[in-house]
């Protein structure tokens, strides 16, 4: 149900259920999360990118597992509701670089595992987003802990309650996307190949500082980003890194 090709190292993600537009389903998610991880183990694996196959990126959840949920138990829901959680904090707590290469509609769930990753890029014609859940009496509440930190809350409220559905000019206006593009693969690709080029335990360490300041005072997070800029001083890229810039003088 995931597709994983790797090259050049850059790994891309499949979401392989067109039939069903990628819609997200419990053994989808399971397959998704494990091939993830296989790639944040893997030092081949510099950076990611996610996108769906078809005319789709994920259009939220799939209609037989919608029709479960009626029957779940508060146990059930509970175990159900870790897995969405785990499906979004895999993304976002990667130590690599991640990108979204929405091909077509991210709706729901799939518009929550779009913004979990670092760059968003949308399909210029085929690209729609929207936060559908308060249709059918749902709560966008695993999601939204994300879209609070794509924008301020009163845009994220008019998005979350009115379940508007909208295309990529308008996601762009709303900070919810970084860049529209006439082919997105291929332009995530090339992000890819620049981030490539940059120190990966550096980044790793600043995404790691930034997930870790965010929810602390400011002299709580001065004092832990001395701590990680210290601790970056003494990796070996670092000092390779140094060395290289000294010997260009």
């Amino acid at each position: 149900m995931t597709d994983f090709r790797l090259e050049n190292n850059i790994a891309v993600l499949t979401l392989n259920r067109p039939e069903k537009r990628n819609a997200l389903s419990p053994t989808m998610i399971n397959d998704f999360i494990s091939i993830f991880m296989e790639c944040e183990s893997n030092p081949e694996v510099k950076s990611i990118i996610i996108t769906g196959k078809g005319k789709a990126f994920s259009a939220g959840a799939d209609l037989e597992y919608l029709q479960q949920l009626r029957n779940n138990t508060v146990s059930e829901n509970d175990l159900d509701s870790s897995l969405i959680t785990k499906l979004i904090l895999t993304v976002y707590e990667s130590g690599k670089p991640t990108i979204a290469a929405v091909n077509g509609p991210a709706i729901a769930g799939g518009c929550g595992l779009a913004t979990a990753c670092d760059f968003i890029f949308a399909d210029k014609s085929s690209s729609m987003f929207g936060y559908s859940e308060v249709r059918i009496g749902f709560l966008p509440a695993i999601v939204s802990y994300l879209l609070l930190r794509r924008m301020n809350e009163f845009k994220a409220r008019q998005l979350l309650i009115s379940a508007e559905i909208f295309g990529a000019q308008r996601a762009l206006e709303l900070g919810l996307i970084d860049f529209i593009s006439d082919d997105v693969i291929q332009d995530s690709i090339i992000l890819a190949e620049k981030l490539n080029q940059n120190s990966q335990e550096s980044i790793k360490q600043t995404k790691n500082l930034l997930r870790t300041i965010s929810s602390l005072d400011h002299k709580k997070s001065i004092q832990m980003a001395q701590k990680y800029n210290v601790i970056s001083r003494t990796t070996d890229e670092f000092k390779s890194g140094i060395d290289q810039f000294l010997n260009k003088k």
